[in-house]
């Protein structure tokens, strides 16, 4: 049994734009479309929280959601993990969290290296494979609140594809461009329809067993 943490933002967690931010159903959430695909001998446990970034504070709100921060204890609580999905960037691209895709490109790396030293402790287990995934580029959007929370993302997200594949072969991570396969809304210029978000889970599934079978 290989077994998947799905590490990410609202996006992993299936904001659903149509509905206000709602939750997708769990038959749409790229998560559980990727352990369907996936099928037996798989077990993907999905961790994604609304806003949470890389590795930077977002104060607002009533919970952690520094990435790096939370990652050990998720490392930890569900071990041993095979493989580790990284799926974050979006919110560091808010000038009020950190703004720059460099930025986030800096987060993640502090993300990747948690994982790849991460003192797991249990027997026989090695260390987990990393699939870093860019997110899908935001889009402009006619809604005041999120041009304004993101101003500036639409240029900075074009870049963290080309920032993340040459950090992901800089670490040894395998790399998926969630951009190839999915696209948000204009509603909030960010969140993903439910197929959209079901476009990643099949994607992801054939990188998966190839990053597993190596």
């Amino acid at each position: 049994m290989k077994t998947i943490l799905a590490y990410g933002d609202s996006l992993t967690w299936g904001s659903d734009p149509t509905r206000g931010g709602a939750r997708h159903a769990a038959a749409h959430r790229w998560p559980e479309v990727l352990q369907r695909e996936l099928g037996a001998g798989f077990t993907v446990i999905s961790e994604g929280l609304r806003g949470r970034t890389t590795a930077y504070d977002e104060h607002c709100a009533d919970c952690d959601r520094n990435g790096a921060r939370f990652l050990p204890t998720a490392l930890y609580t569900h071990a041993p993990l095979d493989c580790v999905i990284l799926a974050l960037g979006t919110n560091d691209l808010k000038p009020a969290i950190a703004g720059p895709a460099a930025a986030a490109m800096l987060g993640l790396r502090r993300c990747i290296e948690i994982v790849q030293r991460h003192a797991h402790r249990v027997p026989g287990q090695g260390t987990s494979k990393v699939l870093v995934v860019s997110p899908p580029r935001i889009v402009k959007t006619p809604d005041p609140f999120y041009a304004d929370m993101f101003e500036g993302a639409v240029a900075e997200s074009a870049k963290l594809a080309g920032f993340y594949a040459s950090l992901a072969k800089e670490l040894g991570c395998g790399f998926f461009d969630a951009g190839t396969v999915a696209s948000p809304l204009d509603i909030d210029g960010v969140h993903l329809d439910a197929e959209n978000t079901a476009a990643i889970g099949r994607a992801l599934a054939p990188v998966v067993r190839d990053l597993l079978a190596h």
